[in-house]
């Protein structure tokens, strides 16, 4: 069972495994620890990952990244526009309002959801996550922001799906960084609990959390966020400035141009950092657009003036989660940040002043969610014994639920009733009891819409129950019982329908027993609530038999028992923007396809490489290694061959099929392999001529030995193996006086293969006749 914790960032992803040894942060293809969440999509295929990052600036328009902001988000959402205007792809409304994203892939414009595009983000994270443990990867634990609506985190398991993975867990994202902190210390106490502050300043949005720490047990005690505030904000603002500089001093319009206005981007993220430890930062792009090369330089305080607003912003989310957490200030024992956007020097002198204490780095700051993700799955899974440490999650938002009575404006209508309150823990589970008389619709929204984010609608789904008919009675009881899973979902586990009847049980007495049979059937048993209440009748009385008589049993009147019934009663559930189940499995059909088509691209460019690096590598041996062992005319052949391949891989075989490389690798080696097997077999027989030898005269001298431990052996078998030493000698003296009357340039006619074949078969016949000592 595989145990992979997944953080699957704005900017980059990070993949970490559990071993035995502890949690690993594992390399990609090209050996890095990071992986762009980013997908590519040219004419003939896909690029993930870093191949995709590489091709960005040459095909921005179809090169997908950012995908966490677009996920389970409504097109209209003012923040969705937003984000759009930072992204070079084209992004239209789809029917359900959501998004939908427009590449060109194979030939043609087509449609892909923010779903399919994290599915395919996921499935090379799994890829990377295989090849380093050499297994196969199916349960993983996710890390997902706190802010995350319902919609959201039913968006990333359905795009696990189409990745074929099957997350254990939604982990929130500040839940498993203090888990990567807490689950290693040893001197946590088991009295008062240690309170840390956590700040994670993301690419795209700031969370923090305050965590109660107690000795193997962490709790979430409150959280605040700005999901619009991070790193790439920090990076827009000198984008901002220097676009405006160009325009002014060059002459150029940097944001008309897609692929300048990227190349712009990424070199003022190199000048955000650059910041982070030094007072000044130079910024020089060659060729940037029409034909100009631009340089400029900003300093760190001009760069902090013009951060003032997003600096301002900083403090809100701090104090949300303090006033959430109801700890004192002073409580807080120690503060810790992370995220690739913890670095900016004024961030860092808010966070002191807020807290009057230096925030701490303890945490890698890029991979400690991966950590805590892998420690969760670790600890699910029955794969790895890992040190006993509850996590106790909370949710942030508080969840009503709405239903309707059975008749219009009815005394049962409930607008808005909370079953989840704010900070309820993660899992949970209620049970609520209806009285209907058919099917009834429960709708989920949140209660408290200002503590979304913006452009999250208060509805979360409907749930509904039947349909169902009650036997009983007009109504009938209902129990529901509503989960808030680990996932952070609300869900109907389930639906039942609970009757009671009376039914009679014919009870036999004996006459001496009537008395007590009287008094112990006297009132009526509680028993839960839910379940039947056992009900009794008292018998009647007759009088005792005469002693002369016989003694015989009585019937006494049947006892009335109620019996409980439960009958599971179907529900259905209604997403608002949701994906259907049959949409989900068409999404993980095409996906396998797209990755089918990725296989065979790969295959046919190694198959092309493999073509061009034949030409190359057998011209040059020709010249060197192989020049004493071919004629002139195979030489002039092959190296007419090789030439005419090398126009045609050029020309118009830059972009064939497969077996088309295939052919012409094969075409090559026909004539090239049979003048690098007379190389190779004047190298190899010499060891096989000695090995053969070897064998010749060890058998030959135990034979002709006069050894006594010899003498019980028969002269005629000693004889035998004479005589088939004699003529392997005789068959290699031949065979060696007809090669070294060869030239290099001819096919031998001794061929290491026969020496070893001869030396296999005298050796079996020796041992056979005469074991030969060791």
């Amino acid at each position: 069972m595989s145990v992979v914790g997944l953080d699957v960032g704005n900017e980059n992803c990070i993949v970490g495994v559990a071993r035995q040894r502890g949690i690993d942060v594992v390399l990609n293809d090209e050996s890095k620890r990071e992986t762009p969440a980013m997908v590519s999509f040219s004419e003939k295929q896909r690029f993930l990952g870093t191949a995709a990052a590489a091709s960005a600036t040459m095909n921005p328009r179809n090169t997908v990244s950012q995908i966490k902001r677009l996920i389970g988000r409504r097109f209209a959402d003012p923040e969705v526009q937003k984000d759009l205007q930072l992204l070079p792809f084209n992004v239209t409304e789809a029917a359900d309002g959501t998004c939908l994203i427009h590449v060109r892939y194979l030939g043609e414009v087509k449609a892909f959801t923010p779903t399919q595009i994290l599915g395919m983000v996921l499935s090379n994270l799994k890829t990377i996550a295989e090849t380093n443990l050499g297994t196969h990867v199916v349960d993983c634990v996710i890390g997902i922001p706190v802010y995350f609506s319902d919609l959201q985190r039913r968006a990333y398991l359905d795009a696990a799906s189409i990745a074929g993975l099957h997350p254990l867990r939604l982990m929130h994202e500040t839940t498993a960084t203090a888990l990567a902190y807490g689950i290693y210390k040893t001197d946590l106490p088991e009295g008062d609990p240690v309170h840390v502050a956590f700040v994670d300043v993301g690419h795209a949005s700031t969370q923090v959390c305050i965590v109660a720490f107690k000795k193997g047990q962490l709790k979430i005690l409150g959280t605040g966020f700005d999901a619009s505030l991070g790193g790439r904000d920090f990076d827009e603002l000198l984008y901002i400035h220097f676009a405006s500089t160009f325009k002014e001093e060059y002459k150029i319009d940097v944001r008309s141009n897609p692929k300048a206005s990227l190349r712009l981007r990424g070199a003022c993220e190199k000048v955000k950092k650059i910041l982070s430890a030094n007072a000044v930062a130079p910024i020089s792009i060659e060729c940037l657009m029409d034909e100009k090369d631009v340089k400029g330089m900003i300093k760190r305080e001009d760069f902090e003036q013009l951060a003032a607003p997003l600096l301002n912003r900083f403090k809100s989310p701090l104090e949300k989660a303090l006033v959430e957490s109801k700890i004192p200030l002073e409580k807080i024992n120690s503060v810790e940040v992370v995220g690739s956007g913890s670095r900016i020097p004024a961030i860092l002198r808010i966070l002191a002043s807020f807290f009057n204490k230096e925030p701490g780095r303890t945490l890698n700051a890029s991979e400690c969610i991966a950590r805590g993700c892998a420690l969760q799955c670790a600890m699910l899974s029955p794969t790895f014994k890992v040190r006993d440490f509850e996590v106790q999650d909370s949710f942030p938002f508080p969840i009503a639920l709405s239903w309707k009575g059975p008749a219009p404006e009815s005394e049962d209508d409930n607008p808005n009733s909370i079953v989840f309150v704010k900070g309820n823990l993660i899992p949970s589970t209620k049970m609520l009891t209806f009285f209907r008389s058919g099917t009834f619709a429960i709708d989920v929204m949140y209660a408290d819409t200002s503590e979304l984010p913006a452009g999250v609608g208060p509805k979360i789904s409907t749930f509904t129950i039947g349909p169902f008919t009650p036997t009983r009675s007009e109504k009938a009881k209902i129990k529901v019982k509503i989960r808030l899973n680990l996932h952070g979902i609300v869900s109907v586990e389930s639906a039942t329908m609970v009757e009671e009847e009376e039914v009679e049980v014919p009870v036999t007495k004996e006459p001496t027993a009537m008395e007590t049979d009287k008094e112990d059937d006297k009132g009526d048993v509680p028993m839960e609530e839910g379940d039947a209440k056992v009900e009794s009748a008292e018998g009647t009385d007759n009088g005792a038999p005469p002693m002369e008589e016989p003694v015989e049993t009585q019937k006494a009147e049947p006892v009335k028992k109620k019996k409980t019934k439960r009958t599971d009663v179907p529900v259905t559930e209604t997403v608002p923007c949701g994906l259907p189940p049959a949409e989900l499995q068409k999404a993980v059909e095409k996906e396998y396809e797209y990755a089918l088509q990725d296989r065979v691209m790969e295959e046919t460019k190694d198959r092309k490489n493999a073509v061009e690096a034949y030409v190359y590598d057998m011209r040059n041996k020709l010249y060197e290694k192989l020049h004493d062992y071919v004629t002139d005319f195979e030489k002039e052949e092959l190296t007419a061959k090789l030439q005419q391949t090398e126009d045609w891989l050029y020309e118009e075989g830059e972009d064939e099929i497969k077996s088309v490389y295939v052919a012409k690798l094969a075409e090559l080696k026909k004539l090239g392999d049979p003048i690098e097997e007379r190389q190779r077999e004047e190298e190899n027989r010499a060891p096989s001529v000695n090995t053969l030898l070897y064998c010749i005269n060890s058998f030959r001298e135990a034979a002709l030995s006069k050894d006594p431990k010899f003498d019980h052996i028969d002269p005629v078998e000693k004889e035998k193996v004479v005589v088939e030493c004699n003529k392997a000698e005789e068959w290699l003296r031949d065979k060696k006086h007809q090669q070294d009357g060869l030239a290099r340039s001819v096919n031998p006619v001794l061929l290491s293969a026969d020496i070893k074949k001869k030396a296999e078969v005298l050796d079996r016949y020796g041992r056979s006749c005469f074991p030969l000592a060791e």
